[in-house]
């Protein structure tokens, strides 16, 4: 992580809202922004070539979300999120608060990495313990 500035992880919603609305209050943030301090994950990928996919015109989509995706450092889910993860899960059956395997394998990226999560999604994810989150889209 010594190489990287990073401060955000971006949440799968959070790029899609970037994508398909230039006017979001989203935008104004990365405009304000240098692209060094925003990363996106391989689950956030993964969302995104799924939606991608199954869309009207794949190609089109798939090109407009490379050139996104493209100016970001890319994180992967590794082995210490894995562990970070399997404490997540843990601890939310413990609570009886579970929240999707996606979502909680960003959660574990953030953390592993000590960085804010950009996302819509407070309600559930808030329940993850020591998650730093930012909401973009009310900010």
């Amino acid at each position: 992580m010594s190489n990287y500035s990073l401060v955000y992880l971006l949440d799968t919603n959070a790029c899609i809202v970037y994508l398909k609305n230039k006017n979001s209050s989203i935008n104004s943030h990365f405009n304000n922004l240098e692209a060094n301090k925003i990363a996106v994950c391989s689950v956030v990928k993964a969302e995104l070539f799924y939606g991608s996919m199954r869309s009207n015109n794949p190609q089109k989509s798939l090109n407009i979300q490379m050139l996104f995706l493209y100016q970001f450092v890319s994180l992967p889910f590794d082995d210490s999120c894995a562990e970070i993860s399997g404490n997540i899960r843990a601890d939310l059956a413990k609570a009886g608060t579970p929240i999707g395997s996606n979502d909680i394998q960003i959660s574990s990226i953030a953390l592993a990495n000590n960085l804010i999560l950009v996302t819509h999604n407070v309600s559930e994810l808030s329940q993850v313990e020591g998650l730093q989150i930012e909401d973009w889209e009310v900010m």
